[in-house]
């Protein structure tokens, strides 16, 4: 009776697995066929480029890259895909958007996939794009978003107040940036400061320094590069 229940036991779990597994193939089989839209190639080129880089990707994270790109390409009214994207970027695009497991972030990988494909977008892919999103956290991205729905011109060497980030940021009017008045003076919290040394470092935003070369944090400047990086993740 023991070695009964023990076979049952091993069926139901080979069921289980074998289940699995089916599921799994038929969603990498239709993300398959989702990448060869982008690629301008047939579906069993697309499923070879991608078949090493994919095979261990949670399934869930592409079935909602899929689900993301088609709802912001119906809201918008995009035609997806009239714009191959050449493959040296986009392996790393689709290997990244699938990994990522923060929605906020997802989306913006989405939003980049459905302009770099979009034939009338004014945005033209760079592996700087990709490499930036690779590389910032959640708040990094929401930072960039405050920053750059201000109205100006990276070219007027702006100064943007970051006291109340990443809710809320404001342009300053005459900023002594060198030496200003000391009731002026209002950083940001310190998770935030961490933030902004990171999109410096990406040069998605440029930090000033004191004499001595000390970062400041009360007000940053916006750069070309974070400008461009924006507007190609916005749809």
């Amino acid at each position: 009776m023991k070695d009964l229940d023990t076979t049952k036991e091993a069926l139901e779990t080979v069921k289980s697995v074998s289940e699995t597994t089916s599921k799994a193939l038929d969603v990498t089989e239709k993300f398959g066929g989702f990448i060869a839209q982008y690629v301008g190639g047939s579906l069993e080129q697309a499923m070879g480029i991608f078949e090493d880089k994919l095979k261990y990707l949670r399934w869930e994270r592409q079935l909602r890259l899929i689900a993301r790109v088609e709802e912001l390409a119906k809201d918008h009214a995009v035609e997806i895909s009239k714009r191959p994207i050449p493959l040296k970027m986009a392996i790393p695009l689709f290997e990244a958007a699938s990994l990522e497991e923060e929605d906020y972030l997802q989306d913006l990988w989405a939003k980049l996939l459905l302009n770099a494909s979009n034939a009338q977008s004014k945005v033209n892919l760079h592996r700087s794009y990709i490499n930036i999103l690779e590389q910032i956290t959640s708040l990094e991205a929401k930072i960039l978003k405050t920053i750059y729905d201000l109205e100006f011109s990276v070219s007027d060497g702006v100064d943007i107040a970051t006291s109340k980030l990443p809710e809320e940021a404001h342009l300053e009017v005459d900023f002594d940036a060198i030496n200003p008045a000391p009731d002026s003076i209002v950083d940001p919290i310190d998770d935030v400061k961490a933030a902004l040394a990171n999109l410096a470092r990406l040069r998605c935003l440029a930090l000033p320094t004191s004499f001595n070369g000390k970062e400041i944090f009360h007000h940053v400047n916006p750069t070309l590069l974070g400008r461009r990086f924006v507007d190609a993740c916005s749809v």
